[in-house]
Formats: structure tokens, C-alpha cells, sequence
């Protein structure tokens, strides 16, 4: 419930405190008076987009602040734990805007965007202006509105049509990729068995040219290698062999003097022997088949040729042919794949089409139980004759499911239905629209409901049974009424008159609370005009009752 609201240097409103009450509040006054700028503040506090000029000439900044009442399970504690601000019993709502167009919002003194304003503002306030903002006439929400009314849940729906599309995204791109490969399917499958024919290894180019190299340097070095191992297999060795037998026959009598050269000379056989060996081990390693470099020659260019083909690294391509193989692989095995991404889609499109099936019922029982509610709610309006249809139709699939709603009345019995805004006269349309109103939110507790000139177009006996059946709705619940009608004001529980007066030059607005004897000069200024007589004093009193 909306517990007060404070406006200051709005418009042409200087400072303004007001307590509003539960049940009716009507709000009346002149023609300009200033009664659209109470919304306009209210909007302004509540994040909706309206004037940018709000603030009042000469003033440097505007403010508005509304204080709501919050019961324990109200629809707005979910909204404020989701914008991490801690709930209380009171909620408070400030926002500033200066006058170069800043605008500044706190909710329980934390700042705020204007979207947590709005986000609150849809739990808090259900307005109805003259232009209905809500979309009532709009057809593109009349879906919306009657999901509302059946409490219809579209998270399972949501959910199953974003898995069809998933699964259909899943499809389409495996078909694109299978067809993408299987345009190359030719080159793919050469390509594969060449280089499965040829084989490489990582290191084998390296490992071939070294040995290239060799071979090719073979024939220039091995005669003098040849040389060198017959001079160390036949020269020194025997020589050596002699000088230790001739010393160590004598060594025992040299006192010592010989222990380091018969070392020496151990030393020097070793090591000859190990010479013999490597230069004999050369040998062998140059002594090869002239069609050995050949065929050396012949897989290291065969390596290199393949790796520029590719485009890649000669150590590069058995990774490479195994990429080329997947690929193969992938279009091989890809059909299987294709129908268990069909059957996948086949399966999320079932399931849709059963969800969509079953809020397809749900919303045309949901339409009925509108239609009679709708019913209900006319006859006391005077429109017990007019006939409203929520008409479910077929539309393209999407996230909330297969149903185009739009609602249609008829305004008289054998008269053609269509729709409100283009069927029902202006004060026909108030009193649809009034209906709609209760119906759709009259179950959501804890709101205030706000009705602009709702009454317009309407008077006398119709004006007389609009204002009641507002005055039943604000019984369990906060409605504020701004009406020209004096039968509507008639019924408040709470009135206020929103005066315009100059001061010093400027005009100012305000609003005052009346007493039960300014009531009656309110209302008979209402019923009469700028001369209030005592019959419309009389009317008045009629009107207002014991």
C-alpha cells in the first residue's frame, strides 16, 4: 500500500506531503489544476519513463520520495532480495533529478538503478491512465495479461522450445559441417592414403638428411681412412709389443725407473686397439650401396614435397594425416550421428508440441473463466448486454507457446465483435477497461491501484455504478482515483482537492485534504460549476449520503 507521498520542487508543485489511506482515495479538482502531476511525480519515483522536464523552474533539483507498506509475503520483498537489499516492513523510494537532467534513485537509502524502480513499480502500482501505458488495447499483450489471469507458469515451455531450437542449432550445424566435408571427400581420401602410404615419422627428415650427407661425403674420405687403419693395424702395434717384452725383462733390475714408462706403453696399446676399432667402425659405416643414397635421397624429398603440399612442417605431418583422418572419420561415422541429432530433434519437438498442447487448454480454459469473470464485472457497470471474448487463435511457434489472445467485445447483443479499442465508445471503453482492470489484478495482493479519469465519458447512472464498483474493489485493497465525476468522488473513503493558486508571480499546485463539509462544496462544484447554488449543495449532501 502506497503510505505517503513527498514531492518537492516538481513542476509546479513546491512542497507537498501527502498520507494516503486504504480503500477509495479520489483526488479532484480543476480542469489544469495540477491532478496528472501527482502521477507524474508518482511515475517519476517509481523509475517510469515520462517528462524529462520535471524539475520546477528556478529550483536546482526535484525530488520525490514514496513510503509502501510491505506484508510479510509481498510480491516486492522477492525483488528487493534479488537487488540485494534487505526487506523491510516499510519500503522507501527517493529519487532525485536536478536540473541539467541527472537523475539519482534510492531504495532504503541504497542507490539504485531506474530498472530495480521499475521492477518494484510492476509489483507495487497498477496503473490505468488515459492512454492505458499498460497495454490493454494493445493486442501484442493480451496473451501476457491472460497468462497473468490464469497464473499459467511458461517456464517449462520456455525451456522446451529452447531445447528444440537448441537441438535443431545442433542439427543444421552437423549438416553443414558433414556437406562441407564431403565436398572435399575426394581430395580428403587421397590425400589420407598418400601419407599413409608414405609413412613419415617425427625426426625421420632430419635423421634422413644427416645420413644423405654422409653418404655423400663417403667416397671423398674413405680411401684416406682406409690408409690410416692399415698403417695402425700393421705398424706400431708389433713395435710396441716388443719394447714392453724387452723392458719388463729388465724392469726388476731398473730400481723402479722403468714402472712409468711399461705403464706408458700398457697405456698406448689401449688406446691404440680403441683407435683401430673406431677407424675399422668408420669404415663399415662409409662402406654402402651407391642405391642406398639413392633411395635415401628419394623419401627425403618424397618428406619435404609432402610437407609443402600441406603446407606444414615435415615433423608435422603424421599429426597432420591423423587431422585428415578424423575428418574422414567424421563424415564416415557422420550419418549415424545425423540420426541421433534427427531423432534428438524429433524428440525436443515432441515434447514441445505436448507442452504447447497443454497451455493451448490451459489458456482457453483460462479464457472462459476471463470471459465469465468479464461478465460478472460488466453488469454492474451497466453493460450487462455487451459480450467480452478472450479469443484464442493459432500463431507461429515461439517461447510461450503456438496461441495468438486478443480480446474482442460486442458491444450489443447481435452486434459484430472486434476489437475494444475500435468496437466500445469512450465511455464504453472506460467501463471494459475498469473491468479488465479488476479482473486482472484483483487477485494480486498488496498492490494499489491507480485509475486516471477511468470515468470519462460515463455520467449519471453509469458514472453512479463505476464509482461503486471501485469503491468494492478498494474494500480489501488501496485504489486512488483522480475522476471529474461527482458520483465517483462521491464514494470515496479519502478525498483530496488538487487546487492551483499564484503566489508572488508563480503558479503553484497543491494538494489539501477535505473535511466532511468541504466535500460538500467540492462535489456541488462539481455538479454545478463556478456558481454553487444550494440545490447542488443539496445534490451533494444526496450523493455523499448519511
Amino acid at each position: 500500500m502506497l503510505n505517503s507521498l513527498e514531492i518537492r520542487d516538481v513542476l509546479i508543485i513546491d512542497r507537498l506531503d501527502l498520507a494516503f489511506q486504504p480503500g477509495l482515495n479520489v483526488l479532484t479538482g480543476e480542469t489544469g489544476a495540477g491532478k496528472s502531476i501527482l502521477l507524474d511525480a508518482l511515475g517519476f519515483v517509481l523509475g517510469w519513463r515520462g517528462r524529462a522536464d520535471i524539475v520546477r523552474q528556478g529550483a536546482a533539483q526535484g525530488e520525490v520520495t514514496a513510503v509502501f507498506d510491505l506484508s510479510p509475503g509481498h510480491a516486492a520483498r522477492a525483488v528487493l532480495e534479488a537487488a540485494g537489499i534487505e526487506a523491510e516492513d516499510e519500503l522507501i523510494l527517493r529519487r532525485v533529478n536536478t536540473a541539467d537532467g541527472r537523475k539519482t534513485a534510492w531504495v532504503n537509502d541504497r542507490r539504485v538503478s531506474g530498472e530495480v524502480l521499475r521492477d518494484l513499480s510492476d509489483v507495487l502500482v497498477e496503473l490505468h491512465g488515459q492512454h492505458d501505458d499498460r497495454g490493454l488495447l494493445n493486442p501484442r499483450g493480451h496473451r501476457a495479461l491472460l497468462d497473468q489471469f490464469g497464473g499459467l507458469e511458461l517456464g517449462g515451455l520456455r525451456a522446451a522450445w529452447t531445447a528444440r531450437r537448441v537441438a535443431e542449432a545442433a542439427l543444421a550445424e552437423a549438416e553443414a559441417r558433414i556437406a562441407a566435408i564431403r565436398s572435399e571427400e575426394e581430395w580428403l581420401r587421397h590425400a589420407v592414403g598418400e601419407l599413409d602410404k608414405l609413412n613419415p615419422e617425427a625426426g625421420e627428415e632430419a635423421r634422413l638428411d644427416a645420413e644423405r650427407r654422409l653418404m655423400q661425403g663417403a667416397a671423398r674420405i674413405r680411401e684416406d681412412i682406409a690408409r690410416a687403419h692399415a698403417v695402425l693395424s700393421q705398424g706400431a702395434e708389433p713395435s710396441i709389443q716388443d719394447a714392453t717384452r724387452w723392458l719388463g725383462a729388465v724392469s726388476d733390475k731398473a730400481e723402479g725407473r722403468l714402472d712409468a714408462p711399461l705403464a706408458a706403453l700398457e697405456r698406448a696399446m689401449v688406446e691404440l686397439q680403441e683407435a683401430q676399432s673406431g677407424v675399422e667402425a668408420c669404415l663399415q659405416a662409409l662402406d654402402f650401396n651407391p642405391s642406398a643414397l639413392e633411395a635415401c635421397e628419394e623419401r627425403l624429398f618424397a618428406i619435404r614435397a609432402l610437407a609443402r603440399k600441406h603446407g606444414v612442417l615435415p615433423d608435422d605431418l603424421g599429426p597432420h594425416a591423423d587431422r585428415l583422418r578424423a575428418r574422414l572419420e567424421t563424415l564416415d561415422m557422420g550419418e549415424r550421428g545425423l540420426i541421433k541429432l534427427r531423432q534428438a530433434v524429433k524428440d525436443a519437438a515432441a515434447d514441445y508440441a505436448a507442452r504447447a498442447g497443454a497451455m493451448t487448454a490451459a489458456r482457453l480454459a483460462a479464457a472462459a473463466r476471463l470471459d465469465a469473470a468479464m461478465a460478472a464485472e460488466l453488469a454492474p457497470l451497466k453493460m450487462e448486454r455487451a459480450v467480452f471474448r478472450s479469443v484464442v487463435t493459432e500463431a507461429a511457434p515461439g517461447p510461450e507457446g503456438v496461441d495468438e489472445v486478443t480480446f474482442t467485445v460486442a458491444t450489443n447483443p447481435g452486434a459484430p465483435a472486434g476489437p475494444l479499442n475500435k468496437i466500445a465508445s469512450g465511455g464504453e471503453l472506460s467501463r471494459f477497461l475498469l473491468a479488465l482492470k479488476v479482473c486482472l489484478t484483483g487477485g494480486t495482493p498488496g498492490l494499489t491501484m491507480i485509475f486516471d479519469e477511468i470515468d470519462r465519458g460515463v455520467g449519471g447512472a453509469t458514472a453512479d455504478a463505476v464509482g461503486r464498483r471501485l469503491a468494492a474493489l478498494a474494500s480489501g485493497a488501496q485504489v486512488l482515483v483522480v475522476t471529474h465525476s461527482p458520483q465517483v468522488a462521491a464514494l470515496g473513503g479519502h478525498h483530496w482537492r488538487v487546487e492551483k493558486r499564484v503566489t508572488d508571480g508563480l503558479t503553484l499546485s497543491t494538494v489539501v485534504g477535505l473535511s466532511p463539509e468541504e466535500r460538500v462544496e467540492e462535489i456541488a462544484r462539481m455538479l454545478a460549476g463556478d456558481v454553487i447554488s444550494d440545490a447542488a449543495r443539496a445534490a451533494a449532501r444526496a450523493l455523499l449520503g448519511p
